[in-house]
């Protein structure tokens, strides 16, 4: 299987697992950590191009468990998020990946929170390396196995 059905694969299972979930990830932790989680996918690499944060609006627009919350908001908060990482990226990685660690005290909320950073560094069919170690990090921050996302 080519390296891109197998992220696209992987992308698609992370999402039907997110919809399953959509009842269980209403709170705020699990809003502010999932979009500080796609901010940081978005700049992995340093800088947030037009069509990475066209993605994220997508997945916002889209998302059924996204839909839990105003589309505004969650645009704002990315928004601000990418904003303190394209500003100064390792003072405000070390900021935005707290926001990420909020989910970490409920174990549904964390898992979802990187199948949406796996979801949204697959949309492009490029889960590159740099997206990969940012939610490899964020797996750390929120004391999660790597391998049970294959990362």
């Amino acid at each position: 299987m080519a390296l891109w059905d197998r992220i696209r694969e992987s992308a698609q299972t992370m999402q039907t697992q997110l919809v399953s979930k959509k009842n269980d990830l209403k709170s705020g932790a699990f809003r502010d950590a999932s979009m500080a989680m796609c901010a940081l996918v978005a700049a992995a690499d340093g800088s947030v191009d037009p069509s990475e944060r066209q993605r994220v609006a997508q997945l916002i627009a889209t998302n059924e468990v996204l839909q839990n919350f105003p589309a505004d908001d969650l645009q704002r908060r990315f928004n601000d998020y990418v904003n303190k990482l394209t500003t100064d990226f390792d003072f405000g990685k070390v900021s935005v990946m707290q926001e990420v660690a909020k989910a970490k005290k409920k174990p549904a909320e964390a898992r979802a929170v990187i199948q949406i950073g796996i979801v949204i560094g697959g949309a492009d069919g490029n889960f590159d390396k740099t997206e990969q170690a940012m939610v490899r990090e964020a797996c750390f921050t929120l004391e999660l196995p790597l391998a049970e996302f294959d990362l």
